[in-house]
């Protein structure tokens, strides 16, 4: 059965421009906001490596993707059940 997010955009927070630990308090306050049937696109500046620890922890998969500017795109969800 197909997830409802499946057709919605993900929310997307831009942590581009913060400096630490900016980037990873906002992204952990906006996951603790994140529904299972949600996703978010957070942009950040470099990977972002105690990220993908801390949702490893948390229970969430991503995915990461750099751009040609050099913006790393991270898509966050819950783990599936």
């Amino acid at each position: 059965m197909p997830m409802e997010s499946d057709n919605r955009p993900p929310m997307v927070i831009d942590v581009r421009n913060l400096e630490p630990p900016e980037p990873m308090v906002r992204t952990m306050e906006a996951l603790d906001q994140l529904a299972r049937s949600e996703k978010l696109l957070v942009l950040l500046p470099r990977e972002p490596y105690p990220l993908y620890r801390a949702l490893e922890l948390n229970g969430f998969t991503w995915k990461s993707e750099r751009r040609t500017d050099g913006t790393v795109e991270v898509l966050i969800q819950h783990q599936a059940p």
